[in-house]
C-alpha cells in the first residue's frame, strides 16, 4: 500500500497499521542512516515554521537531507506575506507551486488542515496551536515500542500541562487506539480539555475513573505539591485491552485501576505559558519530576519521557538515571520523519493489512457545513483567524443534546438553536428558529439544517422565534422530514 500524497494533520490520519509500518521503515532508516540519499534525490521540503522551534524543525530538515532531499525555509511569520495579510490558503498554493511537501508550524489551531486542503502537495503538522503535534507523537510512540515491543496493556502517566499541550493531545488519542491505560496528572488548573475526554470516551472506548491516592502515592505529592497531595487532581482513561476497545461494563468490577506492577512510562510536559489566556498558574504548584520522587516503589521500571524543551518542570539530576529516555526520543525523531517523508513523497511503500483492527476515523459524523449561523467559539481556531473565505465546518457528533466538533481545531459546542433553509422559501411568515431540544432536530433534513449560537444570531439572520423555541420544549411528535 502507498501513502504517497497523503496529508498527515493529526495522529488519527494514520491507522494503527500504518503507523506500525512508519516504525517498521524507521528501524530500516536507523540500520543504514547514512545510506538513504539517493531516495528522495531532487525533491524539496518547505520547512515552514511561525513558532519558535528547535528539536521539530531541525529534525525534519536532517531527515530531509538524509534522504537527498533540498530544505527552503520561512522561520518568521513577520518576514513574510502572511505579514502583510496574505491568507494561509495562497501561501499555501503558492508553496505547493514551489516545494513537494510541506512542513508547517503555526499558532493558529487547525492551520495545517487549511494548508493541506490548498496546497495540491503532502502538508505535514509540525504543530498548530494547542491543538495536535502527530510527528512528535509518532517520536514518543516510537521509544515506548522500542523500550517496551509493545504499548497495549501499558500504564501511561501524563503529568504537566494537559490543557494546552499539543504534544499530550496527540499522545493521548494515540495510546487509547493501541489499548493503553491514561494516568492524567495536570498541574494546578491545566486539566485535560472536555472535548478531549469526550472524544476518548465516547470513540476510542475509554472509561474514565479516579486514581486512589494511595495507588501512586509518589506521583499524587508531586502533582498535590508539598504537603497538599489531598489536592491532587489524579484520573485515569481505562481501555479493556481486548478489541474493539469497549469500556468494561460487568457489574461490581472493581473500578480501580491497578497499578501494583508500577507505571510502566511518565511523560511529563512544560507549563505552555505563551497558549495561556492569562497567567494564572501558580508556578510552585507545577509537578516537578525529580530524583527523590522516582524512587517511588510505581516508578521502579518507569520510562521517563519529555518532548522537549523542559524549564523547571523535570530536574537535570535525572538526565544521568537509565530510565531517562527524553534525549532518545529527539534522536529517534530522524529516523522517524525519514519514514515519513519517504512514504508521503512515494519514495518508499509499505505493506499495511486492508482490513486494520483500528481504522483512522473509524466513526464518521454527518458534516456540518453553512454560511448562515454557528462559528467555531475558540478564539485560537484558524476559521476564526481566516474568517473571510473560511466557512465553519463541524461534525454534528450528537443530536440529544446538539453536540458539534469544529472540523479545524476539534473543539466542541452545544448550540441551543436551529432553523430549515426550506420552510422559509417564499413564505416570511415561516422564517422560524426553534429549540436544539425540540423534537425538530430529529425531523429537519441535514442540507437544510442551519444552527445558531443565540437568539441575536437568528434574529439578525432574518428568523422568527417558533412556539418551539424555548431552551427545554417538550417533544411533539408528528411531522415529516422537512
Amino acid at each position: 500500500m502507498s501513502l504517497k500524497n497523503k496529508d498527515f494533520i493529526t495522529i488519527d490520519d494514520f491507522s494503527n497499521q500504518e503507523i506500525e509500518a512508519v516504525f517498521s521503515l524507521a528501524d530500516e532508516m536507523s540500520e543504514s542512516l547514512y545510506s538513504q540519499s539517493k531516495l528522495c534525490q531532487g525533491k524539496i521540503m518547505a520547512s515552514l515554521f511561525f513558532e519558535p522551534s528547535t528539536r521539530t524543525r531541525l529534525s525534519f530538515e536532517a531527515a530531509m537531507y538524509r534522504l537527498g532531499g533540498q530544505v527552503i525555509t520561512a522561520m518568521d511569520v513577520h518576514a513574510t506575506s502572511l505579514a502583510k495579510g496574505e491568507s494561509i490558503a495562497d501561501m499555501a498554493r503558492v508553496i505547493g507551486s514551489y516545494a513537494d511537501i510541506i512542513v508547517l508550524r503555526h499558532p493558529w489551531e487547525g492551520a495545517a488542515k487549511v494548508a493541506a486542503d490548498y496546497a495540491g502537495i503532502p502538508v505535514i503538522n509540525a504543530g498548530d496551536g494547542g491543538h495536535e503535534h502527530p510527528t512528535q507523537t509518532l517520536c514518543d510512540l516510537y521509544t515506548i515500542k522500542k523500550e517496551r515491543k509493545t504499548i497495549e496493556g501499558l500504564k501511561i502517566a501524563l503529568c504537566g500541562d494537559l490543557k494546552y499541550g499539543r504534544t499530550i493531545h496527540s499522545l493521548t488519542y494515540a495510546l487509547a487506539r493501541m489499548g493503553a491505560t491514561i494516568i492524567f496528572c495536570p498541574g494546578p488548573g491545566l486539566q485535560m480539555p472536555e472535548h478531549a475526554i469526550k472524544k476518548l470516551t465516547t470513540e476510542y472506548g475509554g472509561e474514565l475513573r479516579k486514581i486512589a491516592a494511595d495507588e501512586v502515592p509518589s506521583l499524587v505529592s508531586a502533582v498535590g505539591g508539598e504537603g497538599n497531595s489531598k489536592n491532587a487532581d489524579l484520573d485515569a482513561i481505562y481501555i479493556t485491552p481486548s478489541y474493539p476497545h469497549q469500556p468494561a461494563l460487568l457489574a461490581g468490577v472493581d473500578m480501580r485501576v491497578d497499578l501494583k506492577s508500577g507505571v510502566d512510562a511518565l511523560y511529563v510536559t512544560r507549563l505552555q505559558k505563551e497558549r495561556q489566556q492569562e497567567d494564572t498558574t501558580n508556578k510552585n504548584a507545577y509537578p516537578v519530576i525529580d530524583k527523590a520522587m522516582l524512587k517511588g516503589k510505581e516508578f521502579k521500571r518507569t520510562l521517563v519521557m519529555h518532548p522537549l524543551p523542559r524549564v523547571d518542570e523535570l530536574a537535570y539530576e535525572v538526565d544521568a538515571d537509565p530510565r531517562s529516555m527524553y534525549f532518545k526520543q529527539a534522536a529517534r525523531g530522524v529516523p522517524v520523519r525519514m519514514a515519513l517523508i519517504a512514504l508521503l513523497l512515494g519514495a518508499k511503500t509499505v505493506d499495511v493489512p486492508s482490513i486494520d483492527v483500528f481504522p483512522a476515523r473509524r466513526l464518521k459524523h454527518p458534516i456540518y457545513r453553512h454560511e448562515l449561523g454557528v462559528k467555531c467559539r475558540n478564539k485560537q481556531c484558524v476559521s476564526q483567524k481566516e474568517s473571510k473565505y473560511i466557512l465553519p465546518e463541524f461534525e454534528i457528533i450528537n443530536c440529544d443534546p446538539l453536540t458539534l466538533r469544529c472540523m479545524y481545531c476539534e473543539h466542541e459546542s452545544h448550540p441551543p438553536y436551529i432553523a430549515s433553509a426550506k420552510w422559509h422559501q417564499g413564505t416570511l411568515d415561516k422564517k422560524l428558529y426553534h429549540s436544539a431540544e425540540s423534537f425538530l432536530i430529529d425531523k429537519i433534513r441535514l442540507e437544510n439544517l442551519i444552527i445558531f449560537d443565540s437568539r441575536n444570531e437568528a434574529e439578525s439572520a432574518g428568523f422568527k422565534p417558533s412556539h418551539y423555541s424555548a431552551p427545554h420544549d417538550e417533544d411533539i411528535q408528528g411531522g415529516g422530514e422537512r
